[in-house]
């Protein structure tokens, strides 16, 4: 038997057990690659009317460390490459939660161990993962590249979704590395997105200051391609040298340890537990600690860079008509006010993600048994789903005031206005009933249908493509108001829609009660 046999029989079970996940994962990146460049033509009548916002792009380091090098921005191509290439780091997302999964994850749950009782190589699982992560990475570039290829050159399209599909491969590659070093998945997940920001920072700070930098991190040498402004293929190489680099290092690794260890040996604990963790809420804690910190950490950069470019929304649009068409419908709001509103809702998104994140881990810890280890002790049923449920409404609140915080602090800072932070972050919070919402409807769904629950990642998904391209694209205003977050307002632009806010709020706490009363009558389920 060889250290591969079996390879493909997994691959297919990973694709088996993930084709919501990963369906879900390809829907979205390919039609926002398509929806933005769509807005885009929709935007502008012709090329001349984008030398205003190359030239305000070029002299605006922080758009360049947010979005890229600024290359051909005076051109359709050039302006959708540069746009959709921070997506890119989703496709890199993907593959570093994938190859996760199927190789630490399963070595902590104790399957890799019984499958390799079976006819399985020493390293198929990680060949598995790697497969599988990469092969999704493919689909995505092949299906960005066919969405831009419907208005731009072949050429240009092709190597834009080799430029895609090369960042996720890179980091299928890292993650496999990641998944040898430590014993923990949440530890190897976190290793390999550490990776991934510190690739994010070098490129930003090789743009903006010392190009060489650019050239250590994989998200540079996908922008150094340059679709539709030079076609650049040879970066391309060094993502597939590096891969082949982290591909080898990480077989080597695996062949010198043992299965369910890591290279880095696991530290003895105290041999008494901390008070904090006597609790429900207090274990909860401690389980989500690391990805809270991680989300915060995410959203203040976030909130900090477009806060600081927002006092330039006015000489990105430039005379665009269609821009100053589009505000005269909410009121006259100042082309500033809409930035803010549009990147508010932007981080009220990525804050719902984070709520829906952290409250399926109620699924995860029944599915690994840990649950029911947990209340066997003297622990109701709703205080241990509570107490996670706390941590997703309360860690998704704090996640809405810290943006709001960094976005209102940093437009304050750049405009020397300091009422500024109070009216961003109010409308930042005014956010909070939508969030719970879809947090409330992953719950209902975890009560009564568990193993449905990843629809709530359809229905996040959903909310973003009628939030975001829902005028772009011509939805029925039905259709768009289906979304939770259309019933805000436009805030900061605009007051808060008070009556929608009410009806959300009412709707969120129907679908807890029902996700309490489901979990409530339903027996407990140890595996997926």
């Amino acid at each position: 038997m060889t250290h591969f046999a079996g390879t493909l029989a997994l691959v297919r079970f990973a694709l088996r057990r993930d084709r919501v996940r990963l369906s879900i994962w390809v829907a979205s990146l390919t039609s926002t690659v398509w929806f933005t460049s769509q807005s885009i033509f929709g935007l502008y009548d012709n090329e001349a009317e984008l030398a205003q916002y190359a030239t305000t792009v070029k002299s605006n380091a922080a758009l360049i460390a947010l979005g890229g090098p600024p290359y051909g921005l005076d051109t359709f191509g050039g302006r959708i490459v540069w746009e959709c290439a921070p997506y890119a780091i989703g496709v890199a997302l993907m593959a570093v939660l994938t190859v996760v999964r199927h190789t630490r994850a399963e070595e902590e749950a104790g399957h890799t161990e019984l499958l390799r009782a079976t006819r399985i190589g020493r390293h198929s699982h990680s060949a598995a993962a790697f497969l599988t992560a990469s092969g999704v990475s493919i689909v995505i570039g092949a299906l960005s590249a066919a969405a831009l290829a419907i208005d731009l050159p072949v050429a240009g399209s092709i190597l834009f979704g080799a430029g895609f599909a090369s960042l996720g491969v890179v980091f299928a590659g890292i993650a496999l590395v990641a998944a040898q070093v430590t014993t923990h998945s949440r530890a190897a997940t976190g290793i390999a997105l550490a990776m991934l920001g510190a690739a994010f920072v070098l490129r930003a700070i090789g743009d903006i200051e010392a190009g060489w930098l650019s050239w250590l991190s994989p998200i540079g040498w996908m922008n150094y391609t340059k679709p539709f402004t030079a076609d650049t293929w040879f970066p391309l190489l060094l993502s597939l040298a590096f891969t082949a680099g982290c591909v080898a290092g990480a077989i080597a690794l695996e062949s010198r340890r043992d299965v369910g260890g890591g290279l880095v040996a696991d530290r003895p604990g105290s041999p008494f537990a901390s008070p904090r963790l006597a609790t429900p809420l207090g274990l909860a804690v401690r389980l989500q600690r690391a990805a809270f910190a991680g989300w915060a950490a995410g959203l203040a950069l976030g909130g900090i860079t477009f806060g600081a470019v927002a006092h330039s929304a006015e000489d990105l649009v430039g005379d665009n008509q269609d821009i100053l068409d589009y505000l005269t419908n909410v009121g006259g709001a100042s082309l500033t006010d809409i930035f803010l509103a549009t990147m508010l809702l932007y981080l009220a998104l990525l804050a719902a993600a984070y709520g829906i994140a952290t409250a399926l881990r109620l699924r995860s810890e029944e599915t690994s048994g840990h649950a029911e280890a947990v209340l066997a002790a003297a622990v109701a049923r709703t205080r241990w789903a509570w107490s996670h449920l706390a941590i997703a409404l309360g860690g998704s609140a704090t996640m809405l005031l810290l943006s709001g915080l960094t976005l209102g602090g940093a437009h304050a800072i750049a405009i020397r206005e300091a009422g500024e932070i109070v009216s961003v972050t109010g409308a930042a919070l005014a956010y909070v009933p939508a969030v719970w919402l879809l947090v409330g409807f992953g719950f209902a769904l975890f009560g009564a249908q568990p193993r449905a629950i990843l629809a709530v990642w359809a229905a996040l998904a959903f909310c973003v493509l009628a939030s975001l391209f829902g005028e772009v694209l011509g939805l029925p205003a039905a259709v768009i108001d289906a979304s939770p977050f259309a019933h805000v307002g436009t805030v900061p632009a605009t007051d808060p829609d008070w009556a929608g806010l009410a009806v959300l709020t009412a709707l969120a706490a129907a679908l807890f009660a029902a996700g309490e009363l489901g979990f409530r009558h339903r027996d407990l389920q140890s595996a997926v």
